[in-house]
C-alpha cells in the first residue's frame, strides 16, 4: 500500500473515532442530570470529576500503549484503542447506574489513544520533512470530527439520550472492521524495541525523552501553548455569554467556525505555510500570533469582533502546533516514535486536568464583588502571557541551537 493511501485509511480511523466522541458530547451534561433526579447543580459537579477523570486516566495510559505501539506496532493498538471505545459505548447506552456510567468514561479515557498512535502511525510513514503536514492532518480530522459529531449527536439526543452512544458504539465497531481489513502495519520489525516497563508510565516516559535535550525543551514549549490553548475552551461559554450576553446560537454558531478554522489550518495551510517559513519560524510566529489573539479576546467591545480576531488565530497555535511536532519527531528514532506520541498525550491531558479550575477560577473571581475591578477577559489577559513565555523559552533555544 502507498503511504498517501496508509495516510487516507488512518485519517479515516482518526475522524471516525473522533464523530464518536463527539456525538456523546450534547448528551453527556443531561444524562447525569437524569441520575441525579434533575438537580443540575450535583450534575454540573459530577460532570467536571468525570471530564477530569476521563483526562487523568489518558494521561496515565498513554505511554503505556505509546511504549506497546514500539514494541508490537502501531496496529495492534489502534485496534485496541477501538475495542475499548466500544465497550465503553455499549456501557454508557445501558448503564442503570452512576457508578457504571462513570466506569464506562474510564474505559474511554484508558482507551483514547488513537491520536498518539496515530501521530506514531504517521511518523513511520512520513518523510521527516513533510511531518508537520501529516501531524497537521490528524488536527483537521479531529476538527471535522468536532464538527460533525456534536451536530448529530444533539439531532439523536432529542429521540432519546442514549441513542448517541448506541450509534457511537456501532462507529466504533465498524471502524474496526475498517482498520483490521484496510490499516496494514507501519513499524517495520527491525525497528521495534523491547517492552520497558519504566517507560510505561508517564513520568517514566518523560524520564526517557529527557535524554534528547532538544525534544525536552519543545516538550516545555508544547505543553505551556497546550494549556494557554485550553482557555477558550474552558470559559468560552461563560465568558461569550458575561460580555455579550450570547445564548445558545450564537454560542454553537462560534464553536462550529472554530471547527472550520481547525479543518482549514491544520488541513490546508499547513502544508503551504510550514514548507515556506520552515518549522522553527512557523513556531515562533505562531506563538506570537496566539498571544495577541488571546489579548484580543479580552478587549473586543462587540461580540461580532470575535469572528475576525477568529479569523487570525489561524495563523497560530493552529499551525505552530504541528511544526512542533515534526521537529520532535525528527528528533527521536523509529523505535521510540510512540513513547514520544504517549508523552505528548500524556501532557496535553495533564492540561486537562490543570487547566479547566485555573481557566474559570480566573475568569470567575474576576467578574466576581471580591475583585478589585471586573476584567472579564482575565483569563485571556494571563493565556496571552503564558504564550509569550512559550514564545521567549522557543525562541532561546533555537538560538542556542541554531545549525
Amino acid at each position: 500500500m502507498s503511504p498517501r493511501l496508509r495516510l487516507v485509511v488512518v485519517l479515516s480511523v482518526v475522524y471516525i473515532d473522533m464523530l464518536g466522541l463527539g456525538l456523546a458530547f450534547p448528551v453527556l451534561p443531561r444524562l447525569i442530570e437524569q441520575f441525579e433526579g434533575g438537580n443540575v447543580s450535583q450534575a454540573s459537579y459530577i460532570y467536571g470529576g468525570l471530564a477530569a477523570t476521563y483526562s487523568l486516566m489518558q494521561f496515565l495510559v498513554a505511554p503505556l500503549l505509546g511504549s506497546l505501539s514500539d514494541r508490537y506496532g502501531r496496529r495492534p493498538v489502534i485496534l485496541l484503542a477501538l475495542v475499548g471505545m466500544g465497550i465503553n459505548y455499549v456501557l454508557l447506552a445501558f448503564a442503570p447506574t452512576l457508578w457504571l456510567f462513570a466506569l464506562g468514561r474510564m474505559i474511554a479515557g484508558a482507551f483514547g489513544a488513537t491520536f498518539s498512535a496515530a501521530g506514531a502511525y504517521l511518523a513511520d510513514v512520513t518523510p521527516p520533512e513533510k511531518r508537520a503536514q501529516s501531524f497537521g492532518l490528524i488536527g483537521a480530522a479531529f476538527g471535522v470530527g468536532f464538527i460533525t459529531g456534536p451536530a448529530l449527536g444533539g439531532v439523536l439526543g432529542d429521540l432519546d439520550l442514549r441513542l448517541p452512544f448506541l450509534v457511537a458504539a456501532g462507529l466504533s465497531l465498524a471502524d474496526f472492521v475498517f482498520a483490521y481489513f484496510a490499516l496494514p502495519e507501519s513499524l517495520a520489525v527491525a525497528n521495534r524495541r523491547a517492552l520497558d516497563w519504566r517507560r510505561c508510565n508517564p513520568v517514566g516516559a518523560l524520564r526517557e525523552i529527557g535524554r534528547y535535550g532538544s525534544v525536552l525543551g519543545l516538550m516545555l514549549v508544547f505543553v505551556l501553548a497546550v494549556f494557554a490553548n485550553r482557555v477558550a475552551e474552558m470559559t468560552w461559554v461563560l465568558f461569550t455569554g458575561y460580555r455579550f450576553g450570547w445564548g445558545p446560537t450564537e454560542t454553537g454558531l462560534s464553536l462550529a467556525m472554530v471547527g472550520v478554522m481547525f479543518v482549514v489550518g491544520q488541513g490546508g495551510l499547513v502544508r503551504v505555510i510550514v514548507p515556506w517559513l520552515g518549522e522553527r519560524r512557523a513556531i515562533l510566529i505562531g506563538l506570537a500570533i496566539s498571544a495577541v489573539v488571546c489579548a484580543l479576546y479580552g478587549v473586543v467591545p462587540q461580540g461580532w469582533m470575535v469572528f475576525p480576531v477568529m479569523a487570525l488565530g489561524i495563523f497560530g497555535w493552529t499551525i505552530a502546533q504541528p511544526a512542533v511536532q515534526a521537529l520532535m519527531s525528527q528528533a527521536v528514532p523509529a523505535n521510540e516514535q510512540g513513547l514520544l506520541q504517549g508523552a505528548l498525550a500524556s501532557m496535553t491531558n495533564l492540561t486537562s486536568i490543570v487547566g479547566p479550575p485555573i481557566w474559570t477560577g480566573l475568569f470567575g473571581y474576576f467578574v466576581s464583588p471580591a475583585a478589585p475591578v471586573v476584567v472579564p477577559g482575565a483569563a485571556f489577559f494571563a493565556a496571552s502571557l503564558v504564550f509569550v513565555i512559550a514564545l521567549v523559552l522557543a525562541s532561546r533555544w533555537f538560538a542556542a541551537s541554531a545549525p
